[in-house]
């Protein structure tokens, strides 16, 4: 009788990487008694004097306010991030999570000065729209790719035009635009 082994792969490391790092963090703010989410994983605008305010506009998308939220958050990464890493590279990937994180953080700063932000739901939203990209070669356009960006994003856009327009739909829409820009990049790059 001829034994399988079996061999667990760190198959996504930014994906894997990001999902743990939040965890982490949300394990941190426990911890702490949220003195790390709130100083290192939460944006709002604060002077730029404080040295914590540039580490804060790329970290917050590491924080969460409760393990329902975080878990949510990191189950779809999860199912999603692979797929984009594989396609077009975990360096792209977390270029585009940078990215996503400063965009949402921006738009922060400019448009909700006193609110606060936390969370992974905008780079939900690019990898999301990244991902659906995957398939776009030669010229040729998934369906998939229209149906989620009618679906995901319509929605949000949707709602940001016909009821209140809030934080957490801007950093949808932002992770989204964010995605429909890198993952035409980098389709037309050839992955």
């Amino acid at each position: 009788m001829k034994k399988h082994s079996v061999t667990i792969q760190y198959n996504a490391p930014v994906t894997l990487t990001f999902a743990l790092l939040s965890l982490l963090a949300l394990l941190l703010g426990r911890i702490t008694d949220g003195w790390t989410t709130q100083h290192l994983f939460c944006v709002y605008r604060a002077p730029l004097s404080d040295l914590l305010t540039y580490p804060r506009a790329l970290l917050h998308v590491l924080g969460h306010t409760d393990f329902a939220s975080c878990a949510a958050n990191i189950v779809m990464i999860l199912v999603v991030g692979p797929a984009a890493e594989e396609r077009f590279s975990s360096r792209r990937v977390l270029l585009a999570i940078l990215i996503t994180a400063l965009v949402t953080s921006l738009v922060l700063w400019f448009f909700f000065p006193g609110s606060t932000l936390m969370g992974a739901s905008g780079v939900v939203f690019m990898l999301i729209v990244l991902s659906s990209f995957a398939g776009a070669r030669g010229g040729v356009i998934p369906l998939t790719l229209i149906l989620v960006l009618a679906l995901y994003l319509g929605t949000e856009i949707v709602q940001a035009f016909t009821g209140a327009r809030d934080l957490v739909q801007l950093t949808h829409i932002a992770g989204g635009v964010v995605g429909v820009v890198l993952g035409t990049i980098y389709a037309r790059r050839g992955g």
